[in-house]
């Protein structure tokens, strides 16, 4: 019989090559629980080419039923790798402009914790990334992501550090979040 409690929504985010997916799929090992993918990341795979602002649309859909297919899924605490702000962050940033509906959408969807990924992580190229590694670029987007995350007055942790030390960060901090939610709970 499925868990009746209110189900805990985390989503990992930040700017490029800051180590969300490989987060995520970690601490959804270690929670023992589902987790989403990012949609963008799948939609390049798919797509092996520079993104458009066309593709903006069909990545927020995309989005959208990777997190309800999870949802569907999960029990106690759900994690996504990124989400819809994300998406609303780099149309903006790359083709200075979102349709609204994705930022309303955002909204409604908005989860119950921000892991906001630091970029304190060296840069690990990829095909078909944007920005390339460049310092000023990363910088701009983190602060796109803070300026938002604030705006929307979402609950947000940032997550810094390397390796194992990263890691442990967004642990301890799930696990905090998790008891405290419980605790209001009873």
């Amino acid at each position: 019989m499925k868990n009746t409690a209110p189900l805990i929504r985390i989503v990992v985010t930040g700017s490029e090559s800051t180590g969300k997916t490989h987060l995520t799929q970690r601490l959804a090992q270690i929670f023992d629980c589902t987790y989403s993918e990012e949609a963008a990341r799948l939609y390049v795979e798919k797509h092996p080419r520079q993104l458009q602002a066309s593709d903006v649309v069909p990545i927020a859909l995309s989005q959208i039923s990777l997190q309800d297919k999870a949802i569907q899924n999960a029990e106690n605490l759900i994690l996504h790798d990124t989400d819809l702000f994300s998406t609303v962050i780099y149309s903006t940033y790359y083709y200075q402009s979102s349709p609204d509906w994705i930022l309303e959408k955002a909204r409604v969807q908005a989860s119950d914790l921000y892991l906001l990924c630091d970029i304190d992580l060296p840069w690990q190229p990829e095909p078909l990334f944007r920005d390339q590694g460049s310092i000023e670029a990363r910088r701009q987007v983190h602060t796109n992501f803070l300026d938002l995350i604030i705006k929307e007055q979402l609950n947000m942790r940032i997550i810094k550090g390397t390796g194992a030390k990263r890691t442990q960060m967004a642990i301890d901090i799930v696990e905090h979040f998790i008891s405290e939610i419980k605790s209001t709970r009873l």
